[in-house]
């Protein structure tokens, strides 16, 4: 395997086409990832939380009743998720310094830190991306926040911690769960976003009425979804070999 070569190419089944499909997202560094059963995860710490934290995210944006929120979560909020934000690029910022320099900058990076700083990050992400995709593609979108209170918030805290203990606990019935979950939480996020960029870009702002009336505009989304990671991930296989035998 290249420098950066995909680790998954040696895999086979189930675990290599979504392994060499995340490719196209995530470095996969053995080092920075989970393993379940002696399995790496597809998704390095930090990817791992940041897309399950997206995914919980918008989920509970439907338990609450809020699927169609329009309005970004009041300043109070905004401000703890940019500490969160915050986190997520220090962390990042001292785990590439230590990988790079062989010490770390600030204090030594481990993966519960970049799971942890994954999962706050992309949970914010979520509550940004949602109302931004309300907005656009409702017609009749709901005129209320995505999230009131920073208790709220806080709560959903609760639900990323077992999340992020089920990632660790090393269960093997998990492992084909969180492969899957993986693959639905890179592909819905991307979805979210590329049909908000496509309504934008085809002038069909707050045209649609119901998901029925939507699913064109989705189903482009998905489909370029998958052709980016695709690309990116064939772009990296080629790449690799270059970079590893580069001085």
């Amino acid at each position: 395997m290249g420098f950066m070569e995909s680790p998954f190419f040696g895999a086979s089944g189930l675990l290599r086409y979504i392994g060499l499909l995340l490719s196209g997202v995530c470095h996969q560094f053995p080092e920075h990832s989970y393993f379940i059963a002696g399995v790496q995860l597809p998704l390095c710490a930090r990817c791992t939380g940041m897309y399950l934290g997206a995914l919980l995210g918008l989920c509970a944006s439907w338990w609450g009743g809020r699927p169609r929120a329009s309005q970004f979560p009041p300043r109070n909020i905004l401000i703890l998720m940019t500490l969160f934000f915050a986190f997520w690029a220090l962390d990042g910022l001292n785990s590439y310094y230590y990988f790079l320099m062989d010490r770390p900058a600030l204090y030594p990076p481990n993966n519960l830190l970049r799971l942890t700083a994954g999962m706050v990050s992309g949970l914010s992400l979520s509550l940004l991306v949602m109302p931004t995709f309300n907005a656009t593609l409702w017609r009749k979108s709901d005129d209320q926040r995505i999230i009131n209170t920073a208790g709220e918030l806080l709560t959903l805290l609760l639900p990323a911690l077992i999340l992020e203990w089920l990632v660790q606990a090393n269960i093997v019935v998990l492992l084909y769960p969180l492969l899957l979950v993986s693959v639905l939480s890179v592909l819905t996020m991307l979805t979210i976003v590329n049909t908000t960029i496509l309504v934008l870009l085809f002038h069909r702002e707050q045209r649609s009425e119901s998901w029925r009336e939507a699913w064109l505009l989705l189903s482009l989304g998905l489909v370029l979804s998958i052709v980016e990671i695709g690309s990116l991930a064939l772009l990296r296989h080629l790449v690799a070999p270059i970079l590893s035998a580069a001085p």
